[in-house]
């Protein structure tokens, strides 16, 4: 008897202990949800691709459990898929929030192809039905068309133009004897491990305001309101093949490479190999720019971010005017200085049968967190630097010729905030202290469109002001 007295209390304390659960959901009006957003935005979707996931935290504010009857999709013509609980679908029912805690809802976007070559906007509303209160979440986002290029070499002059973005997943080839014309405002995107191979030629012409884009594919954001782009290392970059000459990237915004531009050496230095005009190669893993025994001019560029030396010249013969070098390199401090030169005397190069380095820096800036030049005596070399802002100590010789020394050139980049913005603060030191006679008509305005003489005296560097 006594045994089976437990057993009754037992169970009676095991039905009261269920019934208080079960019975312990508010179903007032006034315990609703909140959200983490009341608008999901996506990024630009690339058309017949998915997106990331999209996440949005569902909190129960009230003190006890909540019973969302359903949530739904509605309005967003099959664009949007979710997941609640590990379960994909469109509705879901009686899902269930404990007091004080929240769930998470996943959202994916899918937007079909169409014949708009201009990003357009598509909507989407998820509700939520609580205590008999509907709640609702809009979604959106931005379709846009692009042009996939697989495999593809063009062995026919082609011309890009900004129409719509270009999508290419492996390697873009220009063939030997072919000419590819990217347009004012052409967006090259680039899937991990793309890369663009030059045997032929690449005349990227860009203008102030429509400048070219070469990126990843990745247009969401890595953090809240910090986009993919301050990754490096989303595709491989571009490569100059050593029998391809004329080629020329004006107004160029190139980023987030594994090895920036590799110019294959040649050996022949009386053909230019690359011009650079007012451009912008910035993130790289290894280096921004890389050329070996080849003609490499740049004029009123920003080579800057790199894992190793943001600029790696060895031997060949380049001008650079107006230049700014710059490391701030997020992910790692390199071992390389900003500027690495070699094959700069006879000494150095016994042997080698490739032509010393002939090199001019004019009203530039080299500075960051590394040396800024390769430890070395100049000394007996056809490399001079004039009127150059250097972050180190040291004094003016035969070589070194007006610079300034030691200084900071303040510019706007605030690496801890993920700012890398070369522009200069009103009280840099770079300011009016370049010589106007290194003023060549490919620099006389900078990226922005500005005058560089309109003050009299240049500012050091990329950018006029």
């Amino acid at each position: 008897m006594r045994t089976l007295f437990f057993f009754f209390i037992s169970l009676v304390m095991a039905s009261v202990s269920v019934s208080c659960i079960s019975d312990d959901f508010t179903d007032s009006p006034s315990d609703v949800l909140t959200f983490s957003t009341d608008t999901l935005r996506f990024d630009t979707v690339f058309t017949d691709l998915g997106t990331p996931t999209a996440r949005l935290k569902v909190y129960n504010r009230a003190s006890k459990a909540v019973n969302i009857s359903s949530i739904r999709m509605r309005s967003d013509d099959g664009v949007f898929s979710m997941n609640v609980d590990g379960m994909s679908g469109k509705t879901f029912e009686n899902v269930e929030i404990r007091a004080n805690d929240s769930i998470f809802v996943f959202v994916e976007c899918f937007i079909a192809s169409n014949d708009d070559p201009r990003p357009f906007a598509v909507e989407g509303l998820l509700d939520f039905v609580t205590n008999g209160v509907t709640q609702t979440v809009t979604l959106e986002a931005y379709g846009q068309n692009v042009k996939r290029l697989r495999g593809v070499t063009l062995d026919a002059d082609a011309v890009f133009t900004d129409e719509m973005p270009y999508v290419v997943f492996d390697t873009l080839r220009v063939a030997e004897g072919v000419t590819l014309t990217l347009r004012p405002g052409t967006r090259l995107l680039f899937h991990d491990k793309g890369m663009l191979q030059v045997d032929g030629r690449l005349i990227a012409a860009g203008e102030t305001g429509k400048m070219i884009s070469m990126r990843g594919d990745r247009l969401d954001d890595v953090l809240p309101d910090t986009g993919y782009e301050i990754l490096a290392g989303q595709w491989q970059g571009i490569r100059f093949g050593a029998g391809s000459f004329g080629n020329r990237m004006e107004y160029v915004e190139m980023q987030s490479t594994v090895h920036g531009v590799i110019v294959d050496s040649c050996g022949v230095t009386d053909r230019d190999k690359l011009i650079l005009v007012n451009s912008w190669l910035h993130n790289s893993q290894g280096n921004v720019l890389r050329s070996h025994h080849a003609k490499v001019d740049a004029y009123g560029c920003c080579f800057s971010d790199a894992g190793k030396a943001v600029v790696d010249l060895r031997g060949g013969v380049h001008d650079f005017v107006q230049c700014t070098l710059a490391n701030y390199y997020l992910f790692a401090i390199s071992p390389e200085s900003i500027l690495t030169l070699s094959y700069l005397t006879r000494e150095e190069s016994s042997g080698i049968t490739n032509p010393l380095m002939k090199a001019n820096f004019n009203n530039c800036i080299i500075y960051g967190i590394t040396s800024p030049l390769t430890p070395g005596d100049l000394t007996g070399s056809d490399v001079y630097v004039r009127n150059v802002l250097l972050g180190v100590g040291g004094s003016d010789d035969d070589h070194f010729i007006s610079c300034i020394w030691n200084e900071n050139p303040e510019f706007e980049t605030i690496r801890d905030e993920y700012i890398f913005n070369y522009h200069l603060k009103e009280d840099s030191p770079a300011i009016s202290a370049g010589n106007p006679a290194y003023v060549t008509p490919e620099c006389l305005t900078d990226m922005d469109g500005i005058n560089r003489l309109e003050k009299g005296s240049p500012a050091l560097g990329a950018y006029a002001r």
